[in-house]
């Protein structure tokens, strides 16, 4: 606990600040879960009498502190985070079930109470909201969630590029389809993290394949696109180290430069950013080595995809500030960057909510 407390102090100096792009609310009130699974009951055998009132949701000011001071916050104080920019559970956002009406009202109430999490721990947390998305419907109608989240205090969203649920079957990212989103995030000055939800294809696992797949069919798109040329300010964050792009940079570089596309660091530089939930060492290594610094956002998604402690290194396995620390790629400057510099580049909102 002694490093953490020390590392504050340094915080306090001015020195670092330790910004945690990816967090997530898995440990909410349990009358949430209660809510979601009559709702998606009703959503499921059509019977929208028996949808769940909103009104119904009982989840106390006590609830929501108690289940973030034993977690999220009791983990920042022991691992040295001072500040983790939070949405609602990924996997839990589940825009395949029922139809739009139920993604907007439950991406509602998921949102309203990130708000409340923020209001009850301000120094602590930040908000990015979850979008009512829901397959077949066009991107450009969840603008208005995301309008009023960014009135709320929030400074980014999360865009899940398969509402689907595992199926794909939604255009490309690069696609026009997707272009009034886009646009409206360019207005509000607002990056998007790219982030599938849970998985209801049974040939790949939630987090342990579809998320990767995602995040590598994401990177593909975009690299072969002009759509920066078209949103030069656009930010979009690919999670979990990009997925399989640091191991296959070579092939990812090989092929943009065969059908005539810049350098890979040339097409990411102002609008591509990665975080490091890699979860070992040798990845976070191949991550820094590989990826330009200025790209790359500290993140853990802790509480999140992997629980427990790694038996080989006897530190929870989403413990990333350490590999971070350890990183040989990586000086001092690169660190600072990683750390803070390039969270607040990216979330450019930061600047009104947390001064530098």
């Amino acid at each position: 606990m002694v490093p953490s407390i020390c590392r504050l102090n340094f915080t306090q100096l001015g020195i670092v600040m330790i910004i945690d792009c990816h967090g997530h609310y898995t440990t909410e009130p349990k009358d949430l879960h209660r809510f979601r699974k009559e709702q998606t009951a009703a959503a499921t055998s059509g019977n929208k009498a028996a949808m769940p009132s909103r009104a119904s949701l009982k989840m106390s000011d006590d609830e929501i502190r108690e289940s973030i001071e034993q977690n999220q916050l009791k983990l920042q104080r022991e691992r040295g985070t001072d500040l983790t920019i939070f949405s609602p559970r990924a996997s839990g956002m589940g825009h395949h079930i029922g139809d739009e009406s139920v993604s907007l009202e439950w991406s509602q109430i998921c949102n309203d109470l990130i708000a409340r999490v923020i209001s009850l721990f301000p120094q602590n947390f930040i908000g990015v909201c979850q979008l009512p998305q829901s397959p077949g419907v066009p991107p450009k109608n969840a603008i208005a969630e995301l309008e009023r989240c960014v009135k709320m205090g929030f400074i980014g969203c999360n865009l899940n590029p398969d509402p689907s649920g595992g199926y794909f079957n939604a255009p490309p990212l690069t696609d026009k389809w997707w272009y009034p989103f886009y646009e409206k995030m360019v207005e509000l000055d607002v990056p998007a993290m790219i982030h599938v939800s849970g998985c209801c294809n049974p040939a790949m696992h939630t987090t342990g394949s579809y998320y990767l797949n995602a995040d590598t069919m994401a990177f593909m798109q975009l690299i072969l696109s002009d759509l920066f040329k078209d949103f030069p300010t656009l930010k979009l964050i690919i999670p979990h180290g990009g997925g399989a792009v640091p191991f296959h940079w070579g092939r990812f570089r090989g092929i943009a430069l065969n059908n005539g596309r810049p350098e890979l660091d040339a097409i990411i530089k102002n609008n591509i950013f990665f975080d490091t939930c890699v979860y070992h060492q040798p990845g976070i290594n191949l991550l820094a080595e590989v990826v330009p610094a200025d790209n790359i956002l500290f993140a853990s998604e802790m509480v999140g995809a992997v629980k427990g402690v790694d038996p080989k290194s006897g530190h929870y396995f989403d413990d990333t500030k350490r590999y971070i620390d350890k990183s040989p790629g990586l000086d001092d400057a690169a660190r600072k960057r990683i750390f803070e510099g390039n969270a607040r580049k990216v979330f450019s909102r930061l600047k009104t909510k947390v001064p530098a």
